[in-house]
């Protein structure tokens, strides 16, 4: 067996499992998961008869790089969104969901053989980055999120001695979980630091699309293009169509960005076995081609997030993020527990799942940053989530009176 797999840790879900293990919810409550972040608005009809409708192209080997199509409709997307022009053919790349591809481009790009490589990734993180450095043969480094930026990264704390050692940089903007985004002053930062360095910086935006501002978040590719950098060096971006369409299950999406990276990638990517079947591309060059219906999805969340965030704001430290569609919120002082222990009481007592914080991030520089927090998906429909808030008050009322 391959030994870098013992170095794996469990996934956050694996852990609530077993966090949860002998607990026996109220049958007097039905049960509101607020755990996983996975959509549950319903798939627009026409993604799914633009599914049905393709059926032919099961008699098909599908191209690793995608149909000239399915590329350009990644490319027209990309302009329609960040006003960016993009090459198809040599720029752009399908595939099967950002959590396959951000796991799969590590492979791509970690060199061991180059003394002891790092991956940079924030802390809190999506555990796909550490498992894709571990696998890759490198080691992972945390960089701590700062709450008083809503837990946006602090970069400056990151050594250098650190920097000189990375040859791979995972952001997340739109980050989960905490929702903040980049500023075109951090991007400008990281640029400088990549072009000094020589690493990679590997973006995943796949939340870019569920936002509470009037301007949508700043993407990699378009900050590097305002920044003079149109050749996107040392840069890809991911994104899916999981949160923004409400496919989860289609399980895809596309990478873009620096040719020469692209052009690995497609390589790895051949021998992968990773081609996007005909069927889904035909869907999908339908959901990037409809910008009606993420309106309409951003609208539900806006609207459901300014019903749960007061609810839960006024008997715990809690604030509107700046996108995505998580709450980070803190266990209250008062009720002198941990975010597992919290977790599993409210589970005990209200029949509502949380995922608690430390789940989602490493003890690293003397703390783990997600310790006391819970992270919460507003992913089922208003009134589940607000049924979920009332209990949560209940909860946390009942324990501090």
């Amino acid at each position: 067996m391959n030994p870098l797999l013992s170095h794996l840790q469990p996934y956050p879900f694996e852990r609530l499992r077993q966090l949860f293990a002998g607990v026996t919810p109220p049958a007097a409550y039905s049960p509101i998961s607020l755990g996983m972040g996975e959509p549950r608005h319903p798939t627009p009809q026409f993604i799914k008869d633009a599914l049905s409708n393709n059926l032919s192209g099961l008699a098909s080997y599908p191209a690793t790089a995608g149909e000239l199509g399915l590329r350009e409709a990644f490319t027209r997307w990309l302009d329609l969104r960040y006003a960016i022009t993009l090459d198809p053919a040599t720029q752009v790349l399908p595939v099967n969901g950002s959590r396959e591809a951000l796991f799969s481009f590590a492979q791509t790009v970690i060199d061991p053989s180059r003394g002891r490589p790092l991956v940079v990734c924030p802390n809190p993180f999506y555990q796909i980055y550490e498992g894709a450095a571990l696998l890759a043969g490198a080691e992972p480094y945390y960089a701590a999120s700062d709450p008083e930026r809503n837990f946006a990264v602090d970069w400056d704390a990151v050594p250098e001695t650190v920097w000189q050692r990375t040859q791979l940089l995972f952001v997340c903007s739109p980050g989960n979980p905490t929702g903040a985004v980049m500023p075109l002053s951090e991007w400008k930062k990281l640029f400088e630091l990549s072009d000094l360095h020589g690493f990679v910086i590997a973006s995943d935006e796949c939340y870019s699309e569920i936002y509470f501002r009037d301007e949508p978040p700043l993407g990699g590719l378009q900050a590097a293009d305002q920044l003079g950098r149109s050749d996107y060096k040392n840069l890809i971006s991911f994104t899916s169509l999981s949160k923004r369409s409400n496919v989860p299950g289609m399980r895809s999406g596309f990478v873009a960005g620096d040719a020469a990276l692209i052009k690995s990638f497609l390589l790895y990517r051949t021998y992968h076995g990773s081609a996007m079947s005909p069927i889904v591309q035909a869907a999908s060059i339908a959901a990037w081609g409809d910008e009606q219906h993420v309106v309409e999805n951003r609208m539900r969340y806006r609207k459901k997030f300014a019903q749960v965030t007061p609810l839960l704001a006024s008997v715990m430290e809690v604030a509107l993020p700046d996108a995505g569609f998580y709450l980070w919120a803190k266990v209250p002082d008062a009720l002198g527990m941990d975010d597992a222990e919290f977790a599993r009481a409210l589970l005990a007592q209200y029949n509502v799942t949380v995922l608690p914080g430390s789940y989602l991030a490493r003890e690293a520089q003397g703390s783990n940053p997600g310790a006391q927090r819970i992270r919460m998906a507003l992913v089922a429909e208003t009134e589940e989530c607000a049924e979920a808030a009332l209990r949560i008050v209940q909860f946390i009322q009942s324990r501090t009176a």
